[in-house]
């Protein structure tokens, strides 16, 4: 795969061996802004790659490096997810100016990359997440647009399940509860909740508990073959 050199000054030593992804959206107004300020280094952001909306990959820090892209965060115990993680910046407006959905070009360039770091470091399919899972009461990135069902088709993502759907007709409490053991913070109930809805039911991110948001995640805390969660 063909990466531009852009390199980023925001970067520091990872602690955490690589067992994430995160996908994010830029949320800028264009790819210059975008990449403008994320080799800023005044910024103290940056993320390892960046993906223009025609396909071109910039690598903006060595993976062996830990980039600044997922802030305050938090996945499945992991409190330091830049340390943990591979960031990847997605083109796109996002919702302050003029949210839209992914062009193919950018989605057929992503799923090689995801595939090939997903590989190179043995990265789980749970672990392939958004900015909105890892950081629900902050973001909402990739957004409800971003078309996970590609990814999950390739087995670069957990897919929404729709088969065989029982309700175990959990209490808030408990549901709460099944939400944190699957991954996210629920310190901040109805963010985490919206941004379970973001990822697995985008249709309707309306933070109620329903019996539809109880069965998916139901069945995604069923067990799975060793390796594949």
């Amino acid at each position: 795969m063909d990466r531009l050199d852009t390199p980023s000054p925001n970067f520091d030593e990872r602690t955490l061996p690589i067992s994430m992804i995160v996908l994010h959206y830029t949320g800028m107004q264009d790819a210059a802004s975008a990449r403008a300020r994320l080799c800023d280094p005044e910024a103290k952001v940056s993320s390892h790659y960046l993906l223009d909306e025609d396909g071109t990959l910039h690598r903006l820090v060595a993976e062996e490096h830990r980039a600044w892209h997922a802030g305050a965060s938090h996945w499945r115990g992991i409190t330091d997810v830049n340390s943990a993680s591979i960031g990847i910046e997605i083109v796109n407006p996002g919702h302050e100016w003029g949210y839209r959905p992914f062009p193919e070009a950018q989605i057929e360039a992503l799923l090689p990359l995801v595939a090939d770091i997903k590989d190179r470091h043995g990265i789980t399919r749970g672990n392939i997440v958004g900015h909105s899972d890892v950081a629900p009461v902050r973001k909402r990135d990739p957004g409800e647009l971003f078309p996970w069902h590609r990814l999950a088709r390739l087995r670069l993502a957990l897919p929404r399940p729709t088969r065989n759907l029982l309700d175990p007709m959990w209490t808030q409490a408990g549901f709460l509860l099944a939400l944190e053991r699957f991954g996210y913070d629920v310190t901040d109930p109805m963010a985490a909740i919206m941004a379970f809805q973001r990822r697995f039911r985008p249709e309707l991110i309306d933070g109620e508990i329903d019996a539809e948001c109880r069965m998916i995640l139901l069945a995604l805390l069923l067990p799975k073959p060793q390796g594949d969660e």
